[in-house]
């Protein structure tokens, strides 16, 4: 996903089922901006009110977003996050930021029975796709290694969501010792919440945020049309080319294409299985998922990855989520699609 797409005659379009109508932008401009924040690249397109400052809305996004890294960057030494990894045991008091997205990501991993798991940093390092960076070659050439069974078995010791204790009392999270969180499955979709939600304040309400492939629309364009973006399902996906009206609507995809190292002819995906201390390796390629907000969509793209190709769909029906799924079989890649997904098909049918 990226910019803004065009629908054409061809296209699959998908159409927000929730029922609401957009108030009329306040002015006829659209102001574009852009950077780089998280290891990743960001864009914002608002509609300004009257009278508004460009530069205000510069620095309200630069400033959101440093104070997101500040917080939760497990690759600054210097953030919140970075600290509490490398403290010793005992319980530590958070600020109230990031006390609050902790209980968001723990009330998602008991929802998901961990299959998204803020806790799962040392396998993340173990595996390669962490601050300490790549593995290793493995001697044979330039391929990496692989962890050892008893280097999993450690890493697994002190990862897992039900071994954190939260201190409601004091706001305190608890170190036991080598435990090191990691929110890279819902930061880069709270992250765009909270320019949204910024924005919104200073009255842009109309509105489309993207960083690193997570994005969020608010409102609509000076001239009443949707902000449209294409879907990414990665290389080869079966289904057609699929736009989506982002009327107060985020979507965001987990696809192994992503982010991945190959060795011995295996391909390892930087989504990790908490229950097994691997990368997943279930035939599931991509998983988007549309909802109301991007940190929701975040972090259920990743559950239903983990999940896997059959219990992703079955939880996903079940809670109403509108998400499409490519598996990768022996006859090559298939799509399947959840009933909230295809009514929005059928809205824009």
């Amino acid at each position: 996903m990226g910019g803004e797409a065009v629908p054409r005659p061809d296209n699959r379009v998908l159409i927000p089922t929730h029922g609401l109508t957009p108030e009329r932008p306040p002015s006829p401009l659209i102001w574009d901006f852009a950077g780089e924040s998280m290891g990743a690249n960001w864009s914002v397109r608002l509609v300004p009110p009257e009278g508004a400052d460009r530069q205000a809305f510069q620095r309200a996004i630069d400033d959101e977003l440093a104070r997101i890294v500040a917080l939760f960057s497990h690759w600054d030494s210097r953030s919140e996050l970075a600290r509490f990894n490398a403290a010793p045991e005992g319980f530590w008091a958070v600020s109230e930021p990031f006390w609050l997205l902790i209980n968001q990501a723990m009330d998602i991993a008991d929802d998901t029975d961990g299959a998204v798991d803020p806790t799962l940093g040392a396998l993340v390092n173990l595996w390669g796709f962490g601050p300490p960076g790549p593995r290793a070659a493995n001697g044979f050439g330039d391929a990496p290694s692989l962890p050892w069974e008893d280097e999993i078995t450690a890493a697994l010791a002190v990862s897992g969501w039900g071994r954190l204790r939260l201190n409601r009392e004091r706001r305190a999270v608890q170190q036991i010792g080598g435990l090191k969180l990691d929110l890279s499955g819902i930061a880069k979709g709270h992250a765009v919440d909270r320019v949204s939600d910024q924005l919104t304040a200073l009255g842009a309400t109309h509105h489309l945020v993207e960083i690193g492939g997570e994005l969020r629309g608010r409102g609509v364009k000076p001239d009443g049309h949707p902000w449209w973006v294409e879907l990414q399902q990665g290389p080869d996906a079966p289904g057609p080319r699929t736009v989506a009206a982002l009327f107060d609507l985020a979507v965001a995809t987990s696809g192994d294409w992503v982010r991945k190292f190959e060795t011995y002819g295996q391909t390892y995906s930087h989504t990790i299985n908490g229950r097994t201390g691997r990368p997943i390796d279930n035939g599931l390629t991509s998983v988007t998922v549309l909802s109301d907000t991007a940190m929701y969509a975040d972090a259920m793209a990743t559950a239903l990855t983990v999940m896997g190709p059959e219990e992703g769909p079955a939880f996903a029906t079940a809670m109403q989520i509108a998400a499409a799924f490519v598996t990768r079989g022996p006859d090559g890649l298939t799509e399947t699609v959840t009933p909230a997904f295809r009514a929005m098909m059928e809205e824009g049918a």
